[in-house]
């Protein structure tokens, strides 16, 4: 299953949003009409494709080692 263009998208929008001149919550609401938790559940969701990786597997694997981290971080937190 190929990428929708909206899925495309969303993808060339995470590469450039600060482009935008405003945050990445209100330009991808703006851009998407999304609020910042169901755009990072999309995102998050659609790194996990391989359709996404093979479109871009530099953004890709970026946000997944982006969101690798912060969950280390997170869980780091909660054990101090």
């Amino acid at each position: 299953m190929d990428l929708t263009e909206h899925e495309q998208a969303m993808l060339a929008f995470e590469r450039r949003w600060w482009r935008y001149g405003a945050t990445r919550a209100s330009a991808a609401r703006q851009r998407f009409a999304l609020g910042p938790g169901e755009y990072g559940a999309v995102i998050n969701s659609l790194v996990e494709r391989p359709e996404a990786l093979a479109h871009d597997p530099v953004l890709v694997r970026r946000l997944r080692r982006m969101r690798a981290t912060l969950r280390l971080e997170r869980s780091e937190r909660h054990a101090a």
